[in-house]
């Protein structure tokens, strides 16, 4: 069987992209930005996705390139059988993730279709309480689900290449006209300076809370992790600079997730709706029934929730290609059987999660983040101690100049400094989950043991 390939390098970066702009930059970064501080959220994050989220996004892509297969069969080509239970780590994210994803999708998905008659106007918590779970979410899931499995279900080239081509430039138009048009409201200058003035006080005091939320935040909306990036990667030639279209992809959705902010916080601030209030709902509830007040408001939410629905679906449709990518790779099924064998597995889990208020909580803020930091530390421990030579050697494939001066500084990064900043979080994450308590120093020292048992691990069962 001939393997799909994308078209076009503009193609690629902009699936890539897509697949990264989604909920979590229109969705989930307000409302973090919004309960971590505002700028000291941004500050860090920022860092986070520059210091950690581009090598890491590298890495998961130099394994999805090198072995051009999916997660679990990437890892066995590379390093043996032994390494394709990594691999499964990828494919169980990629569930997790798109179980409850779907389900917001469905949110978003309805709240355009109610935009046009402003059905949640007068009530905004009233309407969401009454929509978020039940049968109506599960059927509303099902709609976007569906959405989803068609991009898919044509192909690489002529359904997620075309499809993603089209939504990502439409996202930055209409996210880029609404910052404009928001930035004219009567109190926009306090939403800019709680966005983007910096509070060292709240920094100093709150400085691995925020670090723990930035680092989740910019994991999840680089979409590394779970496997997505790879899959991408893998239908990629050997002419194209990874280092230059991974820095494109984070530029990218950096600058998307930051201008949805330019949005979001000058509407809240000019409506004096408190920041953060909410939570995961904010943008459902103080955001959307402040719409009620603005000129030509109807126009506005069909507008604003378009915008996030095709955010909403360019992700959703990446984290589905893993699973199909998986069965067509692995099991030889074709890609319209593979479609639609995993959308009956998201059908039964995402109406799960609509159902369930604590199913979809469990999966949203402690699974989702757990599980996509353990897949990249397992990305890029193989990359540095499995592969090691191997991976720079395809880091530098189609690479410039500069981008080969960076080589081996990026290698030793994926093999033990970003690994250790993983460990760190998810020894973290872990402890709250727990309910213990860890101090830094007693965090970081179980991140360096388990780094340290990691290496020890990886190199002896590296291949020869």
């Amino acid at each position: 069987m001939t393997r799909a390939t994308w078209r076009t390098r503009v193609g690629f970066v902009l699936a890539a992209v897509g697949s990264a702009v989604g909920l979590g930059n229109i969705w989930r970064f307000p409302w973090l930005t919004a309960q971590n501080g505002g700028g000291a959220f941004l500050l860090l994050y920022l860092l986070v996705v520059v210091l950690v989220g581009v090598p890491g996004l590298l890495g998961e892509m130099v394994i999805g390139r090198r072995s051009g297969r999916n997660p679990v069969g990437a890892f066995g080509a590379l390093g043996g059988d032994r390494w394709r239970p990594l691999g499964g780590i990828a494919l169980l994210a990629s569930v997790v993730v798109l179980s409850f994803y779907s389900v917001v999708g469905g949110w978003v998905l309805r709240y355009t279709l109610a935009s046009a008659t402003g059905a949640y106007f007068q009530a905004p918590q009233q309407y969401f309480a009454a929509i978020d779970y039940g049968v109506g979410a599960a059927g509303f899931h099902a709609l976007f689900l569906l959405a989803t499995a068609a991009v898919v279900y044509v192909g690489v080239d002529r359904g997620i290449e075309v499809a993603t081509t089209v939504m990502v430039p439409g996202i930055v138009l209409m996210l880029g006209g609404l910052a404009v048009w928001a930035g004219t409201l009567d109190g926009a200058a306090g939403g800019y300076g709680f966005y983007l003035s910096l509070d060292l006080a709240y920094l100093r005091a709150n400085f691995f809370d925020v670090l723990g939320a930035a680092a989740g935040q910019a994991l999840f909306t680089l979409s590394v992790g779970a496997g997505a990036m790879l899959t991408y990667a893998s239908y990629l030639g050997e002419d194209r600079s990874l280092a230059a279209d991974g820095t494109i992809i984070a530029g990218l959705n950096t600058g998307i997730g930051v201008l949805a902010g330019l949005v979001i916080f000058p509407l809240l601030f000019s409506l004096g709706v408190e920041p953060g209030a909410g939570g995961p709902g904010a943008l459902f509830i103080s955001l959307a029934g402040a719409f009620a007040d603005l000129p030509y408001s109807r126009v506005v939410g069909v507008v604003f929730f378009g915008v996030v629905l095709l955010a909403a679906l360019s992700s959703s449709i990446s984290i589905y290609e893993v699973l199909v990518s998986y069965l067509v790779d692995e099991r030889g099924a074709s890609r319209p059987t593979a479609t639609t064998g995993v959308g009956a597995l998201f059908l039964v889990t995402g109406t799960g999660a609509a159902l369930s208020p604590s199913l979809f909580a469990l999966l949203a803020d402690t699974i989702a983040n757990l599980a996509l930091t353990a897949g990249l530390l397992g990305f890029l421990l193989f990359d540095g101690w499995v592969l090691g030579r191997l991976a720079l050697d395809e880091y530098e494939l189609g690479a410039g100049r500069l981008a080969r001066l960076a080589g081996r500084p990026w290698l030793a990064a994926v093999a033990v400094v970003l690994p250790l900043f993983l460990a760190f979080t998810l020894v973290t994450g872990i402890g709250g989950v727990l309910g213990v308590a860890l101090t830094a120093v007693q965090a970081g020292a179980v991140a360096v043991a388990v780094v340290a048992g990691c290496i020890a691990l990886f190199g002896r069962a590296a291949p020869a």
